[in-house]
């Protein structure tokens, strides 16, 4: 076994199994803080709330709980290994979203028959909570799953494998076409994969500006083309009327590349037929579609992404997730519209163009961060994240109708 497998599994197992625990709020020590906790004093919140739903989140936990729901089926890059095996990432978000926007998270694994019976299941429960995460689900079910779920429930229903990803892929991409001197809507993009997160990240960029016509969609079979007859609804978005079929044929003179794929998927020379200042994600955990340090040898004058936190760049979906949620759940938002998600966008895109404290430089363990090919987008660690994401978020729900409450005075105040 080696070191760091151990140190993993120690960490989950020592001194108590698991990553989370349930802590009271209240006091529980005499025989009268019982009968207020429960019966008899416990009818009274019960009669309030019968009588005047909205005060379930005065007299409850419901506005600062989130619920992490997976099935299972496509665990970060492990794929389909059930409920249960993906019990530890739920736990993990569960943390983050403690650890980063101070709310409260329970995970909740679904074993099911049918998609419907997932839908039926989370939909059922979700009024229990100020919001629900949605988690490791593959595609194209996803995709199903989220759409039923926002029809049906009245919180926030959010898929952070799509838009989690989409949301800091579109900040971070651009900040470095604005570096690179480039306009995303003239920008030719290619996407090395057709799951949800490569789905949704690129109808939000289309959001932000892109034109369709002008990404090249790549699944395993290739470039995804009008005269294939293979494809589900969601990809057949992108279909393109093209002859080109192959990652070198959409690569040449693109100013773009996002790999949310497999490792090792981008060679050197894919990379030396993309126009001048090339932009490259490679976003494929743990290895992404090209090493930097391989990319660099082919090209002096592109700027680099990956997942990972040992490079610059690192695109890292807890620079968003918990505090669209945090925001959303501080006006009671029904929902987590598309209004929401670019002014995530923009907050994250915007913070990286600030100075950076010297306590995030320490935490990141570096003397110096400045915006340009390094860093474009903040470290998770940078504390300002939460009010500005947070603030940027709750704003856009009260001005779209999202809300159920304005937002309270002095919200988010650095």
């Amino acid at each position: 076994m080696s070191d760091f497998r151990k140190q993993a599994l120690d960490y989950h197992a020592y001194p108590t199994p698991g990553k989370i625990s349930i802590e009271l709020t209240k006091s529980a020590e005499t025989s009268k803080d019982l009968a207020l906790a429960y019966s008899p004093g416990v009818a009274e919140p019960v009669r309030a709330i019968a009588e005047n739903p909205d005060d379930v989140y005065r007299y409850t936990a419901k506005g600062n709980m989130v619920a992490v729901i997976s099935n299972g089926t496509a665990i970060l890059g492990l794929g389909n290994l059930g409920p249960m095996a993906s019990k530890p990432v739920m736990e993990g978000k569960a943390l983050l979203f403690k650890r980063f926007a101070g709310l409260d998270a329970i995970d909740i694994e679904v074993t099911h028959r049918t998609t419907q019976d997932f839908i039926n299941t989370v939909a059922n429960i979700a009024d229990s909570f100020g919001g629900v995460n949605l988690e490791d689900i593959k595609a194209p079910e996803c995709f199903e799953i989220e759409e039923a779920l926002v029809e049906r429930c009245d919180v926030p229903i959010f898929h952070d494998d799509q838009h989690g990803t989409a949301i800091v892929t579109a900040a971070g991409l651009l900040n470095a076409l604005e570096i690179q001197g480039k306009e995303l809507r003239k920008a030719q993009i290619v996407c090395l994969g057709a799951g949800a997160a490569a789905i949704a990240c690129m109808e939000l960029l289309i959001k932000c500006g892109a034109q369709r016509e002008h990404i090249y969609m790549l699944d395993s079979k290739g470039v995804i083309h009008t005269r294939r007859e293979d494809l589900n609804p969601y990809k057949s978005l992108f279909a393109n009327n093209t002859d080109k079929r192959t990652l070198e044929d959409v690569i040449t003179e693109a100013d773009v590349f996002v790999g949310v794929s497999g490792p090792d998927l981008l060679s050197p020379d894919a990379l030396k037929l993309m126009a001048a200042k090339p932009i490259i994600f490679a976003c494929s955990n743990p290895d992404p579609e090209i090493k930097p340090e391989l990319a660099h040898e082919v090209r002096d004058d592109l700027i680099m992404a990956t997942g990972r936190s040992d490079y610059p760049n690192q695109v890292n979906n807890v620079l968003c997730f918990p505090f669209i949620f945090r925001g959303a759940l501080d006006v009671r938002a029904r929902a987590i519209n598309d209004e929401m998600k670019l002014a995530a966008v923009e907050a994250i895109r915007q913070l990286a163009k600030e100075p950076v404290p010297e306590g995030v430089l320490k935490a990141a363990g570096v003397d110096k961060l400045e915006f340009g090919v390094d860093y474009i987008i903040p470290k998770p660690l940078d504390p300002r994240l939460k009010t500005r994401v947070a603030k940027a978020v709750a704003e856009a729900a009260v001005a779209t109708g999202a809300a159920r409450i304005e937002l309270p005075k002095n919200y988010m105040a650095e």
